[in-house]
């Protein structure tokens, strides 16, 4: 087994697996489920990459982490890491649906670097932040602006909804990712580019975010960071197909919907 394949969690034939890329074909669609089977990735049904480290405990999220993306609403960059609680709720998996509800009149996507802890981390210093990561994958942070008090203090019909934070599709680990700081993202809907950015402009980048968490709450395996998006945001509408992507991590792939299938599978929020 390849230490550092990209790593997930699917539903199969019923019943939930860990998998990963197909080692020795990667980027032509296979999936290999840990008992060996190989299987078409658009087999199975994708859930959130939250193993092989461990459920979170905590999903931290942050805002206007990107200068740019804080010029672009108008406000001016927050001194330090500026950040808010989701819970594991909102999280559904690759390729699912999310509601846009009605009556709302602004929604857009946010393609997110998502950092997963690897180990407890207890006041730990920049320069080792780095050794706490587990791994990475790639976040959809929608919000909906119609619920906005503060971009400073959002509150939860922002941030906070079911359906609404897509991740994966993969868990990659940090020994395949040298730098976090150095990765592009971009973003499309319906196949046309709307955003683009890179982590090196991060305003707090992954390390200074660790430091500064741990320097006040305990990280436990599994908790999430969600280290806030670059400017490109735009309205979405039921029927489009988002696509957050980050260099080296992965392209999560998401649709708006106007209403949930009654079927769970059409949609599926995170399961253990």
């Amino acid at each position: 087994m390849n230490a550092n394949a990209r790593r997930a969690r699917v539903v199969w034939n019923g019943q939930v697996h860990d998998a990963m890329e197909a080692f020795d074909n990667p980027g032509q669609g296979l999936l290999q489920l840990d008992s060996g089977l190989r299987l078409r990735q658009g087999d199975v049904q994708w859930l959130p990459p939250l193993r092989p480290v461990a459920r979170p405990r905590t999903i931290l999220a942050l805002g206007l982490n990107y200068a740019d993306h804080a010029k672009e609403l108008a406000f001016k960059p927050p001194t330090e890491p500026l950040a808010f609680l989701k819970g594991e709720g909102s999280l559904i998996g690759h390729d699912a649906h999310t509601l846009r509800p009605a009556g709302v009149a602004f929604m857009h996507y946010e393609c997110e670097l998502a950092v997963v802890v690897g180990r407890t981390a207890r006041r730990v210093r920049p320069e080792d932040a780095l050794d706490f990561v587990g791994g990475y994958t790639v976040a959809n942070d929608y919000a909906i602006r119609d619920f906005l008090e503060n971009w400073y203090r959002p509150n939860l019909r922002v941030k906070n909804r079911d359906t609404c934070t897509p991740l994966g599709p993969w868990f990659v680990p940090a020994a395949a990712v040298p730098d976090p700081q150095a990765l592009a993202l971009r973003t499309t809907v319906n196949g046309t580019v709307t955003q683009q950015g890179h982590t090196r402009d991060m305003i707090f980048g992954v390390a200074d975010l660790i430091a500064h968490f741990s320097g006040f709450m305990t990280l436990e395996p599994g908790d999430l960071i969600l280290t806030g998006t670059p400017d490109g945001v735009v309205n979405v509408q039921p029927g489009d197909v988002v696509v957050t992507e980050i260099e080296g991590i992965g392209a999560l792939r998401n649709t708006l919907v106007d209403r949930l299938s009654a079927n769970p599978t059409a949609h599926h929020p995170a399961q253990p």
